[in-house]
């Protein structure tokens, strides 16, 4: 039993967007302690879970989560959607994971801005029931916003939340949502699009092929896939081209120095090459000749390529391989 008219005090996973943020507001106006937590990997961040605590001065916590996660997206029980989003195994981990983070705190239930019927695989009713079995978190996951068409929970039925005072939002429509962020003169608010680079076909027609030929890949492998182009030489060497400046940033500050090989175009303008995997000497050299034809150098001119593995640094001459021999070797991006 609890305390005669305490108030509860919820932890939110908190995304960031107008429904999450407005979950957290409608519960605080019946005086409920609200805090949010946000996680991240390399496939969505917490940069909007960031804006909405500066705007609403809620406090937020924000944990990285990729050797968990990657656990869960090896094998989801529920399967992937139409690309390598597994949506459901995805809420069902993070609802467990802010149970853990929520008993260390000592607050008394979780609570969502998601709203039943708004996304079709992940907020119908079985999906919430699925998600709230499989987090072991069962009665204890409040959905403010549409609170009134679902079961009671455990706060409610323990007077730590007042039911009344929740809503009973349903649907794919915004107007409820916009009228309610009026109502609490929230203005500064994302449009709903989704964040998560796992519903990307491109990025996961890349991250299929890491899971297909590098098995034992880490976070920065990850992150690698988000820039560049990307050619599957063959089935043991990938070779990642750099297409502007941020990008040859981003693949100096994420290859692996103990693993990855970097292929410099010396005297001219030209990307950065990351060369992955079990490479061989004619990997070197054909992922060199890929790279001049990226490059400013002349075309059927011996060009000098800098080659710096793990085991030191060398200099290669190649001629270049123009961009449209290699074509059928792209791993397809679209973001």
């Amino acid at each position: 039993m609890t305390e005669a008219g305490r108030k509860g005090r919820g932890l939110r996973l908190c995304s960031g967007g107008l429904d999450s943020t407005l979950a957290g507001l409608v519960l605080r106006a019946q005086g409920v302690e609200v805090e949010w937590v946000a996680f991240e990997t390399p496939f969505f961040s917490a940069s909007k879970a960031r804006k909405a605590a500066r705007l609403t001065g809620i406090p937020l916590t924000v944990l990285p989560i990729f050797p968990e996660y990657m656990v869960m997206l090896r094998n989801p029980r529920a399967g992937y959607g139409k690309t390598m989003n597994p949506c459901m195994d995805c809420h069902a981990l993070m609802f467990r994971l802010a149970g853990g983070f929520m008993r260390e705190k000592g607050l008394d239930f979780l609570f969502s801005g998601e709203v039943l019927g708004q996304r079709p695989m992940s907020q119908t009713r079985p999906s919430l029931h699925y998600v709230e079995k499989h987090s072991e978190m069962a009665g204890y996951v409040l959905r403010p916003l549409s609170a009134k068409l679902l079961p009671e929970t455990i706060p409610e039925q323990q007077g730590l939340v007042d039911r009344e005072r929740l809503l009973a939002i349903s649907g794919r429509g915004r107007k409820d949502q916009i009228a309610l962020a009026e109502k609490f003169g929230l203005t500064d608010y994302p449009a709903p699009a989704g964040g998560c680079l796992l519903t990307d076909k491109g990025f996961s027609a890349r991250l299929r092929d890491l899971f297909d030929h590098q098995p034992g890949f880490g976070e920065n492998d990850v992150h690698l896939l988000k820039c560049g182009r990307h050619l599957r030489l063959n089935p043991r060497a990938k070779l990642i081209v750099g297409r502007t400046e941020r990008d040859n940033e981003n693949l100096l500050q994420h290859r692996s120095a103990g693993h990855d090989t970097v292929l410099d175009v010396r005297d001219y303008p030209s990307p950065i090459g990351v060369l992955q995997g079990t490479v061989e000497e004619e990997d070197v050299v054909r992922a060199a000749a890929v790279c001049v034809g990226y490059s400013k150098a002349p075309r059927g001119a011996p060009v000098d390529v800098v080659v710096t593995a793990p085991n030191g640094e060398r200099v290669v001459r190649v001629v270049a391989i123009p961009p449209e021999e290699v074509r059928s070797l792209m791993v397809p991006l679209s973001v």
